[in-house]
């Protein structure tokens, strides 16, 4: 049997749920933080886990040699232009209870995983939402070093601190902002003029759209 899907966890795909259901086509065609993704690639990455079968994962895993990273990337590519933003919309809408959890990352994982990319999305369209702060403090509370070098992130010289909560990450010259931007820069993301202040905030910043 399967656990129970937390509430914080159903509470954060309700929300983006409620967020996608009032954009554009012309948003859904809208770039991310993610590079090479628009808003319908990051949605056709999140509902994935949803709308693949075990053995259709194994498939494409195999397919990309093993590689999840491509694989992931490969099929957001497809499926964004197989699949109608309609049928990406309904597969979250219909599995904000789905009790996915990314390997070894128990429900705070897919928790983070819902937070970072829903934050791809809202922060790359302008949308100012705050990430509740208990939700906020799972994702934090699970950084490492290894999450770090999971997504590449080169933070060498460089000491991220949060205005809004007492949190920091590395030493070095400051980058400061809210603890929710600071996190999308743990994970490799660069983020729109703004967002960061700080001698070294010039690092993590980028025009955006970003081409």
């Amino acid at each position: 049997m399967s656990e129970q899907t937390p509430e914080w966890v159903v509470a954060q795909r309700r929300e983006l749920v409620g967020f996608l259901e009032g954009l554009s086509t012309e948003q859904w065609n809208a770039p991310t933080l993610c590079d090479g993704w628009r808003v319908r690639e990051v949605i056709a990455h999140i509902t994935m886990p949803y709308r693949y079968s075990a053995p259709r994962f194994v498939v494409e895993m195999v397919k990309s040699r093993g590689n999840f990273n491509k694989m992931s990337n490969r099929r957001a590519l497809a499926d964004a232009s197989e699949v109608g933003e309609q049928q990406l919309l309904a597969s979250l809408r219909d599995n904000v209870a789905h009790p996915w959890k990314p390997p070894g990352g128990g429900f705070e994982g897919a928790l983070s995983h819902d937070v970072i990319h829903g934050q791809d999305i809202r922060v790359a369209l302008g949308d100012d939402y705050v990430v509740p702060e208990d939700r906020l403090t799972r994702v934090l509370n699970g950084l490492s070093p290894k999450t770090v070098k999971y997504f590449g992130t080169d933070l060498d010289g460089a000491r991220l601190r949060a205005d809004d909560r007492d949190w920091t990450y590395g030493a070095g010259a400051e980058v400061h902002g809210a603890a929710q931007d600071l996190l999308l820069v743990l994970c490799g993301r660069m983020l729109p003029p703004g967002h960061l202040l700080g001698d070294a905030s010039s690092r993590f910043t980028a025009p955006f759209p970003i081409r």
